[in-house]
């Protein structure tokens, strides 16, 4: 499922955090992003962002796309796509619009697809729904 991610976006890559790289603070941009050493603070991107097995994070993340095979602490905010590999550890909440788990990875938050959701407009059409919902006996 996973296994071309590693050169899915290196060509169109604009950064790359190394293993012996220490980012300390808030980390912006909007291209690809590849992490494979630490990061503490905060990082947003409209790209797709690629952590690395060894990578450590310990921020919030917002992006447009992730494939997550480190380890997080802190909140994920993806817009589209979200695949989380075997040997991830992510600790904090995560939204995206679809969400891919390989089995043994471990996830401790909460998870919330907003891809899915479907919430009504205005009160008038959320009573519409409940009286749907009603049995009448």
């Amino acid at each position: 499922m996973f296994k071309n991610e590693t050169s899915k976006n290196v060509k169109d890559t604009e950064t790359i955090i190394g293993e012996s790289v220490v980012v300390e603070g808030d980390f912006k941009g909007n291209g690809n992003i590849i992490i494979e050493g630490k990061l503490n603070g905060n990082l947003s991107t409209d790209g797709h962002i690629l952590i690395g097995e060894k990578a450590e994070i310990n921020a919030d993340i917002k992006a447009g796309s992730a494939f997550v095979s480190g380890q997080v602490k802190g909140n994920v905010k993806i817009n589209n796509s979200l695949d989380i590999a075997k040997t991830a550890q992510i600790d904090g909440d995560i939204e995206a619009s679809s969400i891919a788990m390989e089995a043994g990875c471990k996830v401790n938050g909460h998870i919330k697809m907003n891809g899915s959701e479907k919430t009504p407009k205005n009160k008038s059409e959320e009573e519409a729904v409940a009286e749907d919902d009603k049995l009448e006996l």
